[in-house]
């Protein structure tokens, strides 16, 4: 599709990137929001339909013949691109991807695959700690990521900002029912489901071996991981603080649990002290 020039805030074909600022408007809608030029760059190159561009006009040159030609590509004075996403425009690329359907732990999940590693965030409501979590579970390479209602958007502008794109290629499950999901794991998948705390009666991470399929659920940054949640797992796993400080990031913390898991041997093939 050809360059379209956008000359007023009114102009309906860019209604979606209007007060992006004010967070979470589309969620639960059927678009989202990508912002700079690896994110945009990202969308185009995955499996998310890209429904159209917006470029400020001196980094025009910059995108031509990156978008594919049936994309809509709008292109706006700089000012006018910062007076419709109500902030500075300095990175002068927007792009809104479509969403896909709604997935289930059935269809991301195989069940001829023996090794599995599930992370589960019941309500972790900061974006920053959301988009860290979905890099870095990329970063190690998990099955899935499984999400409460409570949690924020994963495909918010914020979150995929952090996580760099990643959500994008990242299988995501939004669960409608958390528990009964995170129930199934164990009960029909043979999940060993593990239970990060904060908490010094825990087993020392240190001391944990992983089974062939382990899910993995961590807290908020707030609260951590609520009580009802520890009953449903089979172990709670701790990182042992020093000097006291009080906790660590929990996207931190992930990093540390998912390094462990995702590098630990079967326990048939090396030794070391099991969960009891």
């Amino acid at each position: 599709m050809p360059r379209i020039a956008i000359e007023s805030l009114d102009d309906h074909r860019v209604q979606m990137y209007r007060h992006l600022k004010a967070s979470n408007l589309l969620r639960d809608g059927r678009l989202f929001i990508a912002e700079g030029t690896k994110l945009v760059e990202r969308l185009l190159a995955s499996d998310f339909q890209t429904e159209s561009v917006l470029i400020a006009e001196r980094r025009e040159e910059d995108w031509a013949g990156k978008v594919p030609p049936e994309v809509p590509l709008y292109v706006v004075p700089q000012q006018i691109g910062e007076q419709l996403t109500g902030f500075n425009f300095h990175v002068g690329v927007l792009a809104c991807g479509i969403r896909k359907p709604a997935s289930t732990i059935d269809e991301v999940l195989s069940h001829d695959r023996t090794r599995l590693t599930v992370v589960i965030c019941p309500n972790c409501d900061n974006p920053e700690n959301l988009g860290a979590i979905i890099r870095i579970s990329s970063a190690f390479g998990i099955d899935a990521l499984l999400l409460g209602r409570s949690c924020c958007d994963p495909f918010s502008r914020r979150v995929l900002r952090v996580s760099m794109g990643t959500a994008l290629r990242l299988p995501i499950v939004e669960s409608v029912d958390l528990e009964q999901d995170v129930r199934r794991l164990r009960e029909e998948w043979k999940f060993e489901l593990i239970a990060t705390v904060l908490d010094e009666t825990a087993t020392p991470l240190s001391c944990a071996q992983r089974r062939d399929r382990v899910g993995l659920l961590f807290g908020n940054e707030a609260d951590g991981l609520d009580e009802r949640w520890q009953l449903l797992c089979d172990h709670r796993l701790t990182i042992p603080m020093r000097l006291g400080t009080d906790s660590l990031n929990v996207a931190i913390a992930a990093g540390i649990f998912l390094h462990h898991f995702t590098q630990t041997a079967n326990p048939s093939s090396r030794p070391n002290v099991t969960l009891s």
